[in-house]
């Protein structure tokens, strides 16, 4: 209305849902991937949804804020919600009837299961009963792409992860590429003068990310010059080391001449060495709080992803432009950052966060925490992280950092907020002897780090 961004019709309305690509990815990957049956690699998720398994605490209380907040439609809360209407308590057994059914639709139909038929009318008519604009053509024509990683170097380790659109990859290699003249280790792990230049690398990656990336099949991502030892020299010559640079004498670099707070991500590596990353998303917990009738599906609200209006920041206070603008069969910006490690050709590191605008500065901290400063898999995931994302201007740390450091920070004049926490990341690493550790963060009470 009167040309105003309006948040609530990007994330709470059936305006907000993008077409779901979860299932046609997953499928792709089988498809060319694939070791297991998709029947068999299906059953137990379907057995889980159709018998139920008890509510874990994190659930519970993700539920009485949904409860609480009414985002929830009335298919949701049937599911989620108790005869009486309240959000089920840790313990109860949560079962989801339609969602196995759904479930069992894509094991027996592969991607017609999910895109064409039953599944697809309830998902459309759930949709245009609250005035969205999606349609079964729109569904059966959303085809997966398959791009190339985003690869770069540091201290003879080479960083594979995710391209655009996601912003995850250009970004944690171009911060990577500014660290490397740094005698990181030598300044101390999560030392004043370590946070300090990490925070000033950040402030102007991010400020790159609100500029140039988007979809690399709608408008032409200056990934080569990202990521161009020209550009990372001009950037280097621009930090600041006696103190912060304040974000508004910042802008979007003038690069050299041309030549994406809630998500899943898993790490595995398996026993003949092949390894996954993999972060996907409903974008915030439980998506837009819509649940498509009859099928158990939630669906996403990954509409505010993109930038509605130029310079008005979306639900991770993150700032977007031309590139990152609504268009049709455009996918949005994200922040997801899977990445893989390999060093003489090896896997070595294989990590992912969920986190929103967080992920790529979480990535880089644990990256660097093996790479840089040698600590293991969980020392290098339970250690304190912080986050600057340009804007706003604030220097957000978690609990734990050292009294001098932070001390140190506030009298070179950062602005310090603390926060409870920064990603979630899920870490594996493979030693010289190919001996595997893995290690959950503490931070998601419901991870886990498993070998069989």
């Amino acid at each position: 209305a009167a040309g105003e961004a309006d948040p609530e019709l990007s994330r709470y309305s059936a305006h907000s849902v993008g077409v779901p690509g979860t299932v046609a990815g997953l499928l792709e990957a089988h498809t060319r991937y694939g070791s297991l049956p998709l029947y068999r690699l299906l059953s137990p998720a379907v057995t889980l949804a159709r018998e139920g398994f008890p509510v874990t605490p994190a659930l519970a209380r993700g539920l009485r804020i949904m409860e609480e907040s009414g985002r929830f439609n009335a298919a949701a809360r049937s599911i989620f919600f108790d005869a009486e209407g309240r959000a089920l308590e840790a313990g109860a057994i949560l079962r989801q009837p339609d969602l196995a059914d759904s479930l069992d639709r894509i094991r027996e139909l592969g991607k017609a299961g999910f895109y064409k038929g039953r599944t697809a009318e309830r998902i459309i008519a759930t949709l245009q009963a609250g005035e969205g604009g999606m349609t079964l053509e729109d569904l059966m024509q959303y085809e997966p792409v398959w791009r190339k990683p985003v690869s770069g170097q540091f201290r003879g380790y080479e960083v594979l992860s995710m391209p655009p659109p996601s912003s995850g990859g250009v970004h944690l290699v171009q911060m990577l590429q500014m660290l490397e003249p740094f005698p990181l280790a030598d300044w101390g792990h999560n030392s004043a003068r370590t946070v300090h230049l990490l925070t000033e690398v950040m402030k102007r990656a991010y400020a790159d990310r609100s500029e140039y990336l988007g979809d690399p099949d709608f408008v032409d991502v200056p990934q080569q010059a990202l990521l161009s030892t020209s550009y990372r020299d001009l950037l280097i010559s621009q930090l600041r080391l006696d103190g912060p640079t304040p974000s508004a004498a910042i802008r979007p670099g003038d690069l050299p001449p041309p030549e994406s707070p809630q998500t899943t991500h898993f790490s595995i590596i398996d026993g003949q060495g092949n390894a996954v990353s993999n972060t996907y998303t409903l974008n915030f917990t439980f998506g837009s709080g819509i649940m498509a009738e009859g099928t158990g599906i939630l669906l996403n609200n990954e509409m505010d992803d993109f930038s509605a209006k130029p310079g008005v920041p979306n639900a991770f206070g993150l700032l977007g432009g031309e590139a990152n603008a609504v268009a049709p069969r455009k996918r949005m910006l994200s922040s997801m950052s899977p990445t893989i490690i390999l060093k003489d050709g090896q896997v070595r590191i294989v990590t992912g966060s969920p986190g929103g605008s967080r992920i790529i500065n979480t990535v880089l901290q644990v990256a660097l925490n093996v790479m840089e400063f040698g600590l293991n898999a969980a020392e290098a995931v339970n250690a304190p992280r912080f986050h600057h994302q340009w804007w706003p201007d604030v220097l957000s740390m978690e609990r734990g950092f050292p009294t001098d450091t932070r001390r140190l920070l506030l009298e070179m004049g950062h602005a310090i907020e603390t926060d409870r926490t920064i990603g979630t990341a899920q870490t594996i690493l493979r030693d010289d002897d190919g001996r595997l550790s893995g290690a959950a963060d503490p931070r998601a009470i419901d991870g886990a780090a498993l070998a069989f």
